[in-house]
């Protein structure tokens, strides 16, 4: 076998043994060249349609470290122990190598359908690559065709990291790409599903659909970093897949990979069946008796006999199992564990937990009590009996409470496992909440120690801690959070109330979206809805459903383009209006830019950090959020896809919505309009 890298395309040639050797020559090596020449040709020819673009590096150039140095001894201690570890692993294994500032953070990922003997060989002739090409940078990355290498010196376990990236396809195009696109979604949609539903051990799918036209059959396979939460290899999944739709959108052969996830799809067959997980066997009983001669007949009857009546009696035991788990489940008082996973988990919207009341007379509500429990348990919430919130809180005492809600207070409370938790303790009287037991509706949250964005970003004192970086890193968090809602999410969630003071930042800055106590669920496939009773924040509202009652996704998009112009600008909007001469926020940053004054839009305390091309890019994004027309308003798919991707132009904005009230604060309000609901789509969210 020989091999060779042309334009890295990593092509193998196998020559036939002959037993009649020809003289090595010049005429002969002539002969030879030419004959390579033409079998490559012919090789790239037939190839046509799939990809052969491995390995891909991504050499970064952050810093570079010196030769003989502490980095590069760390450096070689971490990727020497990669082979071995991973292949013994299940194909991931992620290590660290001396202490700050020379810390080296390295992890390899094998393809989840390789055998240990493949993956630990991909996994060694990577890393020579690796060094090799990256001779010496600081951090680098390296997809081959059987696995991932990458190192690093900052810390990325069980964090979802988009870039990194690479995209490769064919550039060959389906018959039919519309019918081909949507083959594609479902397919990939489910496989998303069973690979983000896996363990620490593996989140793998593979899976194949018929076509019908060209090509006859789609095969596809998706893969996350085995220690992602569940909700984050969903989420890079369904980031990856939408890059790879927008850049390759009805090719045949494409790869999107990032550090976290990749995605690959083809009209060829590329995976193999993946090995299977050993669980430690359990041993073979010791009481076997010796078969008796002359009694077999009499064993087969008693077989016959015994099997049946053994399977009637484990399924009523099931049966019986089962509705006493489920009915104490209903009435048990449940104290959650919180496991690490959960803790680390940077997601974009706040954990919630629904409490269980001790009290069982109030029973109103409780028709679907099984299936919502199970719902529940699907979605991975939470449950906590009343005393262990009430002991966290101290009995709900006024020293912990650290906010007042519309609709009611909130605490901060400990966990017996020393986890601090927000507690949201509606008031009755706002009939909002779900509640299983009695009258006590409680929301369990995630604390965030750093509060919520609106505390730094208007205070004079604090918003210069807001650097464009985090700026930024908070923008990007918001649109995969209200994708989440409007898209990602099993139910279809149109949020309804997003604004700054809805948007909690946890200790490392990154963004939760919060308060849903306004939100909607509405049909997957339902685009918009009525209502005759408005309600949300005046600044943040879209104009038809301020004025109409009309809202859908892209009432949030408003919104979402409204909280984008307050972090560039450090300015309220519902303020704005009569800081600046009567004109809103959204008009102001609209005349600015076709006047040629965007950037002066931006906090002055951002001037040192920021991104001139990112600044001008969020402007623009934001811009086209708040325009009057809802239909030119781009769907939050969009707009991530536009801020991880700059090679997409953004369109120019159009004239944005100019009609808001003079109004002084942010707190949320309501007010009727005459206006019909379909009651029998739209269901009101009660707190979760």
């Amino acid at each position: 076998m020989s091999s060779t890298f042309v334009k890295n395309k990593y092509i193998s040639v196998q020559f036939e043994k002959r037993t009649n050797r020809i003289p090595f020559t010049m005429e002969s090596n002539f002969i030879i060249q030419n004959f390579l020449l033409l079998l490559l040709l012919q090789f790239l020819h037939l190839a046509a349609g799939q990809i052969n673009d491995f390995p891909i590096f991504r050499c970064r150039d952050n810093g570079n470290f010196t030769n003989n140095s502490t980095y590069e001894s760390n450096l070689k201690t971490a990727l020497a122990s990669l082979p071995s570890a991973a292949s013994t692993r299940y194909g991931f294994y992620n290590t660290s190598a001396g202490v700050s500032p020379n810390t080296v953070n390295a992890f390899a990922l094998c393809r989840g359908d390789v055998a240990s003997e493949t993956c630990k060989d991909c996994i060694s002739n990577t890393v020579l690559l690796l060094r090799q090409t990256c001779t010496n940078n600081i951090e680098a990355l390296i997809w081959s065709l059987n696995c991932t290498v990458r190192y690093t010196n900052r810390t990325y376990s069980s964090v979802l990291e988009e870039r990194p990236s690479a995209d490769v396809s064919s550039s060959v195009n389906a018959s039919d790409i519309d019918v081909f696109g949507k083959t594609l979604r479902d397919l990939v949609g489910r496989l998303r599903v069973e690979a983000a539903g896996g363990n620490s051990l593996r989140k793998f799918a593979t899976g194949d659909v018929g076509f019908g036209t060209d090509p006859s059959k789609i095969y596809a396979m998706v893969q996350c970093l085995p220690d992602l939460s569940s909700f984050d290899c969903n989420s890079c999944l369904s980031i990856v897949f939408r890059e790879a739709q927008g850049c390759c959108d009805g090719d045949i052969d494409v790869g999107v990979f990032y550090p976290s996830c990749f995605v690959r799809y083809s009209n060829a067959s590329f995976y193999n069946n993946p090995p299977a997980i050993t669980l430690p066997s359990v041993p073979p009983s010791s009481t076997n008796s010796p078969a008796v001669p002359g009694k077999k007949r009499k064993s087969s009857k008693s077989i016959y006999i015994i099997v049946p009546v053994a399977c009637v009696v484990a399924g009523m035991l099931i049966i019986i199992g089962l509705y006493f788990f489920i009915k104490r489940r209903s009435k048990n008082n449940i104290n959650a564990p919180v496991d690490s996973a959960t803790k680390k988990e940077s997601g974009t919207t706040a954990f919630s937990s629904l409490v269980m009341s001790e009290n069982h007379n109030h029973s109103s509500n409780l028709s679907q009590v099984g299936s919502v429990e199970m719902e529940m348990g699907t979605l991975g919430s939470l449950q906590f009996d009343l005393a262990t919130i009430e002991a966290a809180t101290d009995n709900f005492f006024d020293g912990k409470k650290i906010g007042e809600g519309g609709f009611g207070p909130v605490y901060k409370g400990v966990l017996a496992n020393g986890m601090e938790v927000a507690v949201k303790r509606l008031s009755k009287s706002s009939g909002q909440g779900f509640c299983l037991d009695a009258d006590e509706k409680l929301l369990i949250y995630e604390y965030v120690s750093n509060k919520s964005l609106d505390y730094f970003l208007f205070n004079p004192n604090r918003h210069g801690q807001l650097d464009w970086p985090k700026r930024y890193k908070i923008v990007l968090g918001v649109t995969r959070g209200m994708l989440y809602l409007h898209e990602d999410s099993r139910l279809k969630v149109i949020h309804r109330d997003l604004k700054v003071s809805n948007i909690l930042l946890d200790l490392d800055m990154n963004p939760k979206i919060s308060d849903f106590g306004l939100a909607r669920i509405v049909g997957v496939d339902q685009i918009e809805a009525n209502t005759n009773r408005i309600v949300g924040t005046y600044g943040y509202m879209s104009p038809e459903y301020a004025v109409h009652g009309h809202f859908s996704a892209k009432s949030d998009v408003f919104a979402f383009g409204i909280v984008v112009l307050e972090i560039i600008t450090g300015k309220r909007s519902s303020r704005f209006y009569t800081e600046n001469n009567h004109e809103d926020l959204p008009h102001f940053a609209w005349k600015s830019w076709i006047e040629g004054r965007a950037m002066e839009l931006m906090d002055p305390t951002m001037v040192e950090t920021c991104s001139k091309d990112e600044v001008m890019r969020c402007i623009n994004i934001a811009l086209l959020c708040v325009q009057e027309d809802v239909d030119a308003r781009p769907s939050m798919a969009y707009v991530l896809n536009i801020l991880n991707n700059y090679s997409i132009s953004l369109p120019t904005p159009t004239r944005t919505a100019h009609y808001l009230p003079k109004r002084h604060s942010d707190s949320s309000t309501s007010k009727s309009v005459s206006k019909s609901t379909d009651k029998s789509q739209i269901t009101e969210v009660h707190g979760r």
